[in-house]
């Protein structure tokens, strides 16, 4: 695709043009600039806060603020999901400012926020908003003893994140008491990122904390802010167990967008094929060097070394206009790199999704994406760092080889017309839910009661509890309370990112921590031998304890990287739906499964070549989980002109690009899902593909898919019948995590499998 250039975007083009030449570009699309549309509130704001917004340069609230500020003022649970730069603080900085200023009775506010520099960042927009006796507070970890009393004691709008909430809030409120009582807004932003097992860890919290608020006489109403999402009121009316009112409407104003697509493999001829992260660093280095601020998005730590360090080497005029950024660093340098973007000093960023969120960048240009990055909402939200000033931006979406990256160049206009995926998350998971309920009869005894914030789960739960010998019944009357038995407090080490609450510990031999990993995934990640990646950095695993729940690493030179093998029994315990998908028998249900790891294999990290094969002994790990599956009935097998040789490598490639195309209907990333293909399982009766959730319990992933299920196999037999290689590649049917080593795989065969299943359209 030739490209045009042409004003007021032509300098962004002509750098995009010098770097492609004539091969690359799949797809330019460019997005007009829109003006702002303007709304009014149901009722006017008093004359002081009016004012301020005019000594702000604020004259008039866009649709969308306008609808949200009147619903929050009138009590009613809102989530905002509107754009980037779209001024969605706004929607609940004029609500609590009238709140803390309530002649009658002022209010409270707590907001919640998924990181720190998050928190810090809106800590900045309420003192910019300058407003009478408001005031602003930092709670986290990195709050001294002194100020926590300081703000306990002081401050009616609190900025903190849910694990503070959880351990440093909540396990204490009677110290919060005349916080919570007057408790009028709760703020819980980015809720987008409320996934999976963190989403349903943040559901129990918020429960906690409306049953404390109650016992306060409060009853707060929940604002939610998200980036462009599918069904956000769903979500949010989940996580906080209300009715949630939904403003999407974007009535902000945009620049011009260029949105390109760009494929590696057809830049320079097959001979001069460069890689993803190569074509990055040489667009990351022609943008800034004709003057654009840019920031790229690499897919993982390393990938943000690598693509910063090509820069610089390819031009050496660029070191230190160019920098990397991700976590791992200290936060002072965090904070240095950051100050020096928003400063206009460096000319480009190289970063994680660390800066995916909503941290306010201004006056940047362009954005380059290193691989889509798993969801329609994470790819908006990282282009829309690019632009926000309402200067024409150009966005880069460079291709990497997984399935997902060749669909999207294979159907670019669904990155613009497809709806977001939408998110869930799963309350009904016990290895979740025990725990808060556990943490609930700490902060005030359990009772027949708390079935208005935990349903039908609270019965099972408390059952559960009693006979782990951690809650204790107790009758006084006719009323039963369950109280915290244990010692200690249950919050402490109770981690609200993993759906396990068992955890091996990652430590060099002197006892020094690197990290963590559940216990379900111990055997597979570092089992002796294996290379483990903490922050970017190689180790070698030299022992792994499963009874003392530690592994112990030394560091490694980064030449070569372990493939774990994996034997899988999987069993249905329990058919919870059924229904037909074409010719295909389809369930959902309870599952279990049991897998070893028998060896691993070593690979160079440059070349892939195979380094050696070792063999293990480890113990099976179990996990319950939930899952979906495909049974194949023979006259499908028979259809797709399938022998018995042939049943097993279709099975597995089917399996294989259905995993990979997953995340184009629920947010959540092949990672948090495994698979098992077998010609035969015993308990289906059947030849059987089964996706399983990647968490104990179940994250709802499953209950998503299996919704999608039509959708999902129509794309996946796309991507195989798309796919240019002969036998099977990473763009279709090859998986990194495969515990099988990508064997047997049949593509062929996959994509007349699914031919045959006569899938509806």
């Amino acid at each position: 695709m030739a490209i045009t250039a042409h004003d007021p975007a032509d300098s962004l083009l002509r750098a995009l043009g010098a770097r492609l030449g004539d091969g690359g570009l799949v797809h330019l699309e460019r997005l007009a600039a829109r003006p702002p549309r303007y709304g009014q509130l149901a009722r006017p704001l008093p004359g002081w806060l009016a004012e301020r917004l005019v000594e702000l340069g604020i004259d008039e609230l866009w649709t969308h603020q306008a609808e949200a500020v009147s619903l929050v003022r009138d009590r009613r649970s809102t989530v905002v999901a509107t754009g980037t730069a779209s001024g969605k603080s706004l929607c609940y900085q004029l609500p609590i400012a009238e709140a803390v200023n309530d002649p009658i009775k002022p209010g409270t506010a707590l907001a919640l926020f998924p990181t720190k520099a998050l928190a810090q960042d809106q800590l900045k927009g309420f003192g910019h908003l300058s407003v009478p006796n408001l005031v602003a507070a930092t709670y986290d970890g990195d709050t001294d003893p002194e100020m926590r009393t300081w703000v306990r004691r002081n401050a009616n709008v609190v900025l903190t994140n849910p694990e503070m909430l959880h351990c440093g809030i909540l396990p204490h409120h009677e110290r919060w008491a005349t916080f919570l009582m007057r408790l009028r807004y709760v703020v819980i932003d980015e809720l987008h990122v409320l996934r999976g097992v963190f989403g349903t860890h943040v559901g129990h919290l918020v429960r906690r904390l409306r049953r404390v608020c109650e016992a306060y006489g409060a009853s707060p109403t929940f604002v939610f802010s998200s980036a462009t999402i599918g069904e956000p009121a769903r979500l949010a009316a989940d996580v906080c167990g209300l009715p949630v009112e939904e403003v999407t409407d974007d009535g902000s104003p945009k620049g011009e967008r260029l949105v390109a697509f760009v494929d590696p493999t057809e830049i320079g001829g097959p001979k001069a094929a460069r890689s993803a992260n190569q074509v990055t660093a040489g667009l990351v280095a022609d943008l800034v060097r004709s003057g654009h601020r840019t920031l790229a998005f690499c897919r993982s730590r390393a990938g943000t070394e690598v693509v910063a360090a090509e820069v610089v080497r390819g031009h050496p005029d660029l070191a230190g206009r160019v920098r990397p950024y991700r976590g791992g660093y200290l936060a002072a340098e965090r904070r240095e790199i950051e100050a020096q973007l928003f400063s206009g000093q460096l000319g480009g960023v190289v970063a994680t999704n660390a800066l995916e969120l909503g941290i306010d960048v201004g006056g940047l240009d362009a954005c380059v994406l290193t691989g889509f990055p798993g969801t329609i909402a994470s790819m908006w939200q990282q282009m829309g760092r690019a632009g926000r000033e309402g200067q024409p931006s150009l966005s880069v979406l460079v291709a990497g080889e997984d399935q997902l990256d060749r669909y999207f160049l294979a159907h670019p206009d669904e990155v613009f017309t497809r709806a977001p995926e939408p998110a869930v998350v799963n309350l009904a998971n016990p290895f979740v839910l025990d725990p808060h309920l556990a943490c609930g009869a700490y902060e005030t005894p359990l009772s027949h009661h708390d079935e208005t914030w935990w349903g039908d789960h609270l019965h099972d739960g408390v059952h559960r509890l009693v006979l782990d010998d951690r809650l204790r019944l107790r009758q006084r009357g006719d009323r039963i309370r369950a109280y915290f038995s244990a010692r200690g407090h249950p919050s402490s080490g109770m981690g609200l990112r993993s759906g396990s609450t068992q955890e091996v510990r990652i430590a060099f031999a002197d006892g020094s921590l690197v990290g963590t990993v559940d216990r379900a995934r111990a055997c597979e990640m570092v089992h002796p031998g294996a290379i483990y990646l903490h922050q970017g950095r190689p180790h070698r695993v030299v022992s792994l304890d499963l009874v003392d729940g530690a592994a112990i690493v030394e560091p490694d030179d980064g030449r070569e990287y372990t493939l774990a093998r994996t034997d899988v029994d999987l069993k249905i315990l329990s058919v919870d739906r059924t229904q037909p998908l074409g010719a295909l028998e389809m369930g959902l249900g309870a599952v279990e499964v049991t897998s070893r790891v028998t060896g691993y294999q070593r690979r160079e990290v440059l070349t892939g070549k195979i380094l050696g094969h070792e063999e293990l002994d480890l113990p099976p790990s179990h996990l319950i989980t939930r899952g979906y599956w495909w049974v194949i009935p023979p006259e499908v097998l028979r259809a797709a002109r399938l022998g018995d040789g042939d049943v097993p490598g279709a099975l597995h490639a089917a399996e294989h690009a259905a995993i990979g195309i997953l995340p184009l209907f629920t947010i959540c990333d092949r990672w948090d899902v495994g698979g098992v293909s077998t010609p035969w399982l015993g308990d289906l009766d059947g030849p059987a593909i089964v996706i399983y959730d990647g968490h104990p319990g179940g994250a709802g992933i499953a209950e998503l898919g299996y919704e999608f299920a039509d959708r999902q196999l129509q794309a996946t037999l796309d991507v195989l019948d798309r796919c240019r290689c002969r036998s099977g590649c990473p763009s279709c049917v090859q998986s990194p995590k495969c515990g099988s080593w990508n064997e047997p795989l049949d593509k062929a065969a996959a994509a007349r499998l699914l031919r045959a299943a006569q899938l509806p359209r």
